[in-house]
């Protein structure tokens, strides 16, 4: 299993280390290769009277807060009236979108709890901002609705897919701890959510760790069984994550859009119909399946406190030991402490 353990750590620092090379390489466009956006990537604009423009870089994923705000606009106009610019840029998962921040093609954006654990160490130059209530019953472990396994133990020898470096490794870590079934007694194939559901619908994997709205998706489509999500397993938090420079220089941009994300949660939480369907011709993704996950999230800004630091450490901890993240990391230093006299 040691063997093992390096092997997989040294993919994911290499991983991480070939993409920000590409990126750095690609300058202002390097975000054609971490996600998609149709403005420049440039920080900031000249104004037409020589003055700077800020924009605002915020990488999204699939589903979420951010990708509610950003369907919504409200965030774009409030922004606007301050002569500031939002330039949004979407993402396959966490992974991706922290490996962006690392080499300064994004500002701001939003994983679940794994990803800013690899990212940080590997050097990212993350803080953590807020996050939003667990969600456990968002993730899950699925398999085909034909499928002869009916437990984690049956997993033993078989293929099982997931993003690397996402929400979900800490949920099929722990989901094997619990059973009893060794990391290094499945076989992990690493991939991102729509590679990972034709390998899915296809048979090339025996299981499939996923979260939502691509969870529900599969549900919905393929009628994928559950064989467990991560109730009374793990807190699968979605956190706020802004890169340390633009955070430090830019604390007044960080409130509005954290504010703005608090009011379309109060908003979205009562809604989860016309969340489905505002959200819907966006994502490509039916009503039905995005209704299906908006009722199982949980939704409200809540700063970041030390009980969830404690978590976020122990899964660090776990990854470690596991060897899959290559150095010890302490969550707290991707904090932002407050000035003397604060």
């Amino acid at each position: 299993m040691k063997s093992r353990a390096f092997a997989t750590a040294a993919a994911i620092t290499a991983a991480l280390f070939l993409t920000a090379l590409l990126l750095s390489a690609c300058g202002t466009g390097g975000q054609a290769a971490a996600g998609t956006s149709g403005d420049e990537a440039d920080g900031t604009d000249r104004a037409a009277g020589g003055g700077e423009t800020l924009t605002v870089r915020i990488g999204y994923q699939k589903y979420g807060t951010l990708n509610i705000l950003k369907a919504d606009g409200r965030l774009d106009r409030r922004l606007a009236e301050r002569g500031i610019r939002v330039e949004w840029t979407e993402f396959p998962g966490g992974p991706q979108l922290l490996e962006a921040l690392n080499v300064g093609s994004i500002d701001f954006g939003h994983t679940g709890e794994a990803p800013p654990i690899f990212a940080q160490a590997a050097g990212a130059p993350l803080v953590y901002l807020a996050h939003e209530p667990p969600s456990p019953r968002s993730e899950a472990l699925l398999v085909p609705k034909d499928s002869d396994i009916r437990s984690i133990a049956d997993l033993r020898g078989k293929k099982v897919a997931l993003n690397k470096g996402s929400n979900v490794h800490f949920l099929l870590v722990k989901l094997l701890e619990q059973a009893g079934v060794g990391y290094d007694e499945i076989e992990t194939v690493y991939l991102p959510p729509a590679d990972g559901r034709a390998a899915f619908e296809s048979g090339k994997v025996d299981a499939w760790v996923i979260w939502d709205p691509f969870f529900a998706a599969a549900e919905t489509a393929t009628g994928a069984r559950i064989l467990a999500d991560g109730t009374d397993l793990v807190h699968n938090h979605e956190f706020y994550l802004g890169e340390r420079s633009f955070v430090e220089r830019h604390p007044d941009v960080v409130e509005i859009i954290l504010e703005e994300a608090g009011k379309i949660d109060e908003w979205a939480k009562d809604h989860p119909q016309e969340l489905a369907e505002l959200l819907s011709p966006q994502l490509g993704i039916d009503v039905p399946s995005l209704e299906l996950a908006a009722k199982r999230r949980r939704y409200g800004v809540q700063r970041v406190g030390a009980e969830v630091l404690e978590a976020q450490q122990r899964i660090a901890d776990t990854f470690r030991e596991l060897g899959l993240i290559p150095v010890d990391i302490r969550v707290e230093e991707a904090m932002i402490r407050p000035a003397a006299g604060d």
